[in-house]
């Protein structure tokens, strides 16, 4: 078997059939360049690799979620790690819902359906009132997942889970998106002698996808106002023969603001890696953070297998507060995943585990040390919310607010 020309020697290949999907994606995206005249914006190319339909990483087969390559996933995300995390921030959750006196649940990207079932679970233990529990996920096989993971709850929390099709113009209640956020495309930039450049998608003599760059003063390059203020505040922070490569997040942006917009009471709560603007855009950062998750191993090659693999960027989360805040909502709280999580409880949550009881204390609380560790997910995965009709603050947002870092 030829190797895939951008594949890493130590990566597993793909089945023939997948590499067969993945092969009709690639063509679709080639026929893209070549309809934009022979250039495409990164997030463009993004968005067909993850989000074409039956194609794309996300709307496609792929299986994603797990904990091991072996099982054919990619990575694993909090709530696959460990159920408390689903318990825990069912707390803060229900905090909302009674704060905000709502009785609905809209989730964002679902993944294969833990989270939801978890914090089902938890709202009937905790007698919390719900009307409904929705799935917004372009995913059909992470939809078929998504139900079997829910069914075995039984009729009655089942029940009460709806997939959406569309957004609906108003929403009272509390949304909830983990790991939604870094899968929105982003714009690149690279600096190259002082010059700042768009880098976008061309085709070599071979046809194979590769980086190309474009002048910022081209036809085909559309600059914000947003970016181009980010480019602006990095040339005058950096030496000028610094090259330098940044992702900015209009996408993000504008997801965030449809969200807040249709939000009318309650509280939208989003929980990922990322970092405030003067710590993204630091000047030690200089080769962004564009990632890509293949078998559970992190590579810098976005066209390694298209529509196998996903493609992220840390968030930043400066943006994301500025286009809530934007629309009207307020801003609720910013702060770690391990200070959140720890003021909702999750200590709490573990002690309801018999420490006496090896067999699931101690692989429980292995897991709620990884979520809360500054050496794994603690500190690198943000939490932030916006509100309405909401007084104050969540408790898990009482201690350790970071806002005035935004």
């Amino acid at each position: 078997m030829n190797r895939h020309a951008h594949e890493p020697a130590s990566l597993p290949v793909p089945a023939a059939d997948a590499l067969g999907a993945s092969a009709e994606l690639v063509t679709r995206i080639r026929d893209a360049v070549a309809a934009a005249g022979g250039w495409l914006p990164f997030d463009r190319y993004m968005e067909l690799a993850l989000y074409t339909p039956g194609l794309g990483y996300y709307s496609g087969g792929a299986r994603k979620f797990g904990r091991r390559a072996e099982d054919g996933s990619d990575f694993v995300t909090a709530p696959e790690l460990s159920p408390l995390f689903a318990r825990t921030l069912a707390r803060a959750v229900a905090q909302a819902l009674d704060a905000s006196g709502t009785r609905h649940v809209m989730e964002f990207g679902a993944g294969t359906g833990r989270l939801a079932a978890g914090m089902l679970a938890a709202f009937e233990a905790f007698g919390t009132p719900l009307d409904s529990y929705a799935i917004v996920d372009l995913s059909g096989e992470l939809r078929e997942r998504q139900r079997q993971t829910i069914d075995a709850l039984g009729g009655a929390l089942a029940s009460r889970v709806r997939w959406l099709d569309a957004l609906p113009e108003r929403f009272e209640g509390v949304i909830v998106g983990n790991e939604v956020l870094d899968a929105m495309p982003v714009q690149l930039y690279a600096r190259t002698g002082g010059i700042w450049h768009a880098r976008g998608v061309g085709l070599d003599e071979t046809g194979a996808l590769r980086f190309e760059a474009r002048g910022l003063d081209t036809s085909s390059v559309s600059l914000s106002k947003e970016d181009s203020a980010v480019l602006a505040q990095l040339d005058a922070e950096m030496a000028p023969d610094l090259d330098y490569v940044a992702e900015t997040h209009s996408a993000g942006a504008a997801f965030t603001k449809t969200v807040c917009s249709m939000l009318t009471r309650g509280a939208a709560i989003f929980i990922d890696y990322g970092f405030p603007r003067g710590e993204y855009y630091h000047p030690q950062r200089t080769e962004g953070t564009l990632m890509c998750h293949y078998r559970h191993h992190a590579h810098g090659d976005p066209f390694l297998y298209p529509g196998l693999q996903d493609i992220t960027a840390h968030v930043e989360f400066t943006r994301i507060a500025e286009a809530g805040v934007e629309t009207g909502a307020d801003l609720l709280g910013y702060t770690s995943q391990a200070r959140f999580l720890m003021n909702a409880g999750i200590t709490d949550v573990l002690s309801e585990i018999d420490p006496a009881d090896a067999v699931h204390f101690l692989p429980a609380a292995n897991a709620v040390q990884k979520l809360l560790s500054e050496a794994e997910m603690g500190e690198l995965f943000k939490v932030i919310a916006f509100s309405r009709g909401i007084e104050g603050t969540l408790d898990a947002f009482a201690r350790g607010d970071r806002t005035h870092t935004l």
